[in-house]
């Protein structure tokens, strides 16, 4: 393993004789054991950066919820409670992935502005640690159901707090007409009403200002918006269990921009609550999820063709797509691409493309590379928001992923088949006697075809 020694971070893949590795693994017998598109994590990589996160904010109450929706797959999560982490979800089914890789319930927070009765329930039965409410509504429809079981919810309320995180707009989410949280100047009026309403118990307040914010600017005027809403509960007999401050905390994509260490957030954030809050006795919580695993994963793909097109603009069609890692082509994020062996010819310009019938699957614009059929290449920093996001649009299967320990590789997910697809399907009509025999010759060529 190497280490950047300007930052003393862990570098979870590094050339070794001109070979991209991931740990001690050479990427390339990665992909010939596995195949492509294949998704490559790195177990240190993300044990770096969680332990980074829990030494930041020692020396005071805290939890740090690794936010599922970065990358929910069962492996990630079970090495993460291995590690002592907490969870942030925001849905029936991350809760009960949480608890599959196991995770306990009174160690989840459960967020999200589009909670079903049915959501809400299994959340109250399995004995969830909070419910962050992101509305009166929502407020209202769990203290009913909550009184139909016979029990007390603990909610914490979810604030926009109307700040600017300087952050693109697909990805903002506390500014005054984001969908998420209880505006900010309601969110007293509210709290007033909670006494009256029996079945719930305010354990916090949450919020969450958006994604890949650089600076810790924006956190520092979240915690002096929320400190006198926090001094007024505390003037009506409400004191707060915990202080959930979000995550989205930015991540370095390209060479030109910054990684928003733990310890820069940690210590912002208690120098701000220090000098706000001083008599604070809640606990501080924060969601970290891309920060924790997006350097940890790769996306391996392998070029099929190399197409020329008019004026000049070249392709190089990859088997990996937009079904793989959605990001570029639903709000145009950058992923370093490169060759996973140092090549030696000239390079050349090219937009790297896959086969999904959309002018928007381009995984990388512009790029120059030196590749030619069969050339393997590695979409770096693709640990967050590539498998949480894949689909099967054009009925493309899902890829492999495998977690890397030392020289070690674990198949976390097995490749699903064109067959997959289809399984829990039924035909409208009425049944053809010959659909036993068409799938076992269709299971039959694809056997076949995969071994071409």
């Amino acid at each position: 393993m190497t280490r950047n020694l300007s930052a003393d971070r862990l570098q979870p893949f590094a050339r070794i004789g001109g070979v991209l590795h991931c740990e001690e693994v050479d990427l390339r017998e990665a992909a010939r054991a596995f195949g492509t598109p294949l998704y490559v994590y790195s177990r240190a990589g993300i044990l770096e950066r969680w332990h980074a996160y829990e030494a930041a904010f020692a020396g005071r109450p805290h939890r740090i919820h690794y936010a599922v929706k970065a990358n929910s797959t069962l492996g990630i999560l079970e090495l993460l409670v291995e590690a002592g982490a907490c969870f942030d979800v925001v849905s029936a089914g991350e809760i009960l992935r949480v608890l599959a890789a196991g995770g306990q319930p009174e160690q989840i927070v459960f967020s999200g502005v589009g909670k079903t009765r049915r959501d809400i329930a299994l959340a109250l039965l399995l004995g969830v640690g909070c419910i962050n409410a992101e509305s009166i509504p929502e407020l209202e429809r769990i203290e009913r159901i909550a009184a139909s079981l016979g029990r007390r919810a603990p909610v914490a309320l979810r604030i926009n707090p109307n700040v600017d995180a300087h952050v693109d707009e697909h990805v903002a989410t506390g500014v005054g007409d984001s969908k998420f949280g209880i505006d900010i100047r309601d969110a007293f009026s509210v709290c007033r009403q909670l006494p009256q309403m029996r079945a719930l118990e305010l354990k916090g307040l949450s919020v969450h200002i958006g994604s890949q914010i650089r600076s810790v600017e924006p956190y520092r005027e979240t915690v002096r918006i929320l400190a006198p809403l926090v001094r007024q509960l505390e003037a009506l007999g409400l004191m707060l269990e915990h202080l959930d401050l979000g995550g989205g905390a930015g991540v370095a994509y390209r060479a030109s921009e910054t990684t928003l260490e733990p310890q820069n957030l940690a210590s912002a954030l208690y120098a701000e609550l220090d000098r706000e809050l001083p008599e604070l006795k809640a606990r501080v919580d924060v969601e970290p999820g891309r920060s924790i695993v997006a350097a940890a994963g790769v996306l391996l793909t392998q070029v099929e063709f190399i197409k020329r097109g008019r004026f000049g603009r070249s392709f190089a069609v990859v088997d990996a797509s937009m079904t793989e890692l959605l990001r570029p082509a639903l709000y145009g994020a950058y992923h370093k691409i490169e060759e996973v062996e140092t090549p030696e010819g000239p390079r050349e310009v090219f937009d790297v493309v896959g086969s999904v019938c959309e002018s928007t699957d381009c995984l990388g614009h512009g790029r120059s590379l030196a590749v030619k059929e069969g050339t393997l290449l590695a979409l770096r920093t693709a640990g967050a928001y590539g498998m949480s996001m894949a689909s099967n649009y054009n009925s493309r299967p899902l890829p492999m992923e495998v977690l890397v320990s030392g020289n070690r590789m674990t198949p976390l997910r097995r490749r699903q088949t064109e067959a997959d697809l289809f399984a829990d399907e039924l035909l409208a009509g009425e049944a053809r006697a010959d659909a036993g025999v068409l799938r076992a010759t269709l299971f039959k060529a694809l056997d076949i075809a995969q071994k071409i």
